[in-house]
C-alpha cells in the first residue's frame, strides 16, 4: 500500500470486502475472485497499513478496521496537503501580482478577439472559481442562451456560488425552464435591474472579463482584467446593480399551478406582459386571463397589489429588509 495511505482499488475491492464480513484468505478469494499469491500480497499490504487485523487462528481470519480509524490519518494527511497548496497558491498569486505592478502593468490586460476564443477564455476564467462567480448578463449574445452554461452547472455542483444581475431585456431572451430555472433550482442567485450598463464575470475578487464593446455580440473583442483598480470598480458596480435589483425566483406557494408560480416569478422582475406571455408559451389573451385570475385570487387591482399581497403570503421573494418587492407599475 502507498505510503500516503492511498489505497489501490485491489486494495480497496479487498477492504470493502471485509468491511461487509471478516473472512479467511479462502474465502476472500472466493468473495473478489483473485488469486491466492495476490490476495496473499494484497492482505499482507492491508496488514503493514493498519487497515486490517489478522488473527492468530489457523486459518487465520482478517478483519476490517474500522474506517474512521483506519483512514483517520490519511484523512488528516490529505486535509493538510490541501491546506499546504492554498497557503502556496495565495503566496504565488500575491507575488505574481506584486511582480505585475512592479514591472509590466500591462499584464494586467489581456485583449481576446473573436467569439470561439473569447468562449474559451470565458470557460477559462470561471473554471478556476474556487469561492464566487458574480456576473451581469447583457444581450445582444452571438448566439441565443437556451440552456444552463455547463461550466455553472459543474461549479454549483462543488459548492461554488453564482450571483448574477440580469438586464430586463435579456432576460426575455433566455429559455425560462432550461436556462433559468435549471440554475435557480441548483442555487443560482439572481437578480434583475432595468438597464444594465455592460456585460461582466467577476471570479473571487481575482479576474473579470469585460466586452470591450457592448452594443455587439461576443464575437467582436474582450478585456480580461487582473487585480488593479479597474477590477475593483467593476467589483463595485456589480455590487451596485445587485443592490438595485428585483430578485428573481421561483414562487415557494405550492397552492400555485407551475404557470402560476412562473407567472408570479416573471411578474415581480417588472418584465412586460407580452413579453411573460411569450416566455410562458401562451397567447396574450390566455396570458391575461389566467394574469386576471391571479389577481382576483389575491385581492389585487394592480401588478403593484399583486406583489404585496403575494410577499404578505410568501409567494414571491422579500429584501434583505422584509419588505415585498413587486414590480413598478
Amino acid at each position: 500500500m502507498p505510503d500516503d495511505g492511498d489505497l489501490t482499488p485491489v486494495e480497496l475491492a479487498v477492504y470493502r470486502a471485509l468491511v461487509d464480513e471478516p473472512g479467511t484468505a479462502a474465502g476472500l478469494a472466493a468473495r473478489t475472485g483473485l488469486p491466492a499469491r495476490r490476495l496473499s500480497a494484497v492482505l499482507r499490504a492491508l496488514v503493514a497499513g493498519g487497515m486490517v487485523v489478522r488473527s492468530v487462528d489457523r486459518p487465520a481470519r482478517f478483519t476490517a478496521i474500522a474506517p474512521e480509524v483506519a483512514l483517520g490519518g490519511a484523512v488528516l494527511r490529505k486535509e493538510r496537503q490541501l491546506e499546504a497548496v492554498r497557503r502556496l497558491t495565495a503566496e504565488l498569486q500575491e507575488r505574481h501580482r506584486r511582480a505585475v505592478l512592479g514591472h509590466d502593468p500591462g499584464r494586467l490586460l489581456e485583449v481576446v478577439t473573436g467569439g470561439p476564443s473569447i468562449a474559451r477564455r470565458a470557460d477559462q476564467v470561471m473554471r478556476g472559481a474556487r469561492r464566487e462567480v458574480r456576473f451581469v448578463d447583457k444581450a445582444p449574445y452571438a448566439q441565443p442562451p437556451t440552456v444552463l452554461h455547463p461550466v455553472e452547472r459543474d461549479l454549483l455542483g462543488r459548492g461554488v456560488r453564482f450571483r448574477g444581475v440580469y438586464d430586463l431585456a435579456a432576460l426575455e431572451l433566455h429559455d425560462l425552464a432550461s436556462d433559468l430555472e435549471a440554475g435557480l433550482d441548483l442555487g443560482e442567485e439572481a437578480r434583475v435591474v432595468p438597464d444594465a450598463p455592460l456585460k461582466m464575470i467577476l471570479v473571487d475578487g481575482s479576474v473579470g472579463l469585460i466586452p470591450l464593446d457592448s452594443a455587439v455580440p461576443a464575437s467582436g473583442a474582450a478585456l480580461v482584467v487582473r487585480p488593479c483598480t479597474l477590477l475593483d470598480a467593476l467589483g463595485v458596480l456589480f455590487e451596485s446593480l445587485w443592490r438595485q435589483g428585483f430578485p428573481l425566483a421561483m414562487p415557494s406557494g405550492s397552492v400555485l399551478s407551475t404557470v402560476d408560480s412562473r407567472l408570479l416569478a416573471l411578474l415581480t422582475t417588472g418584465m412586460p406582459d407580452r413579453s411573460i406571455a411569450k416566455q410562458l408559451g401562451l397567447s396574450y389573451r390566455t396570458y391575461q386571463r389566467r394574469l386576471r385570475v391571479l389577481m382576483d385570487e389575491l385581492g389585487a387591482q394592480t401588478r403593484f397589489q399583486a406583489g404585496l399581497r403575494a410577499a404578505a403570503r410568501g409567494w414571491v421573494p422579500v429584501s434583505r429588509d422584509g419588505r415585498p418587492v413587486p414590480p413598478p407599475g
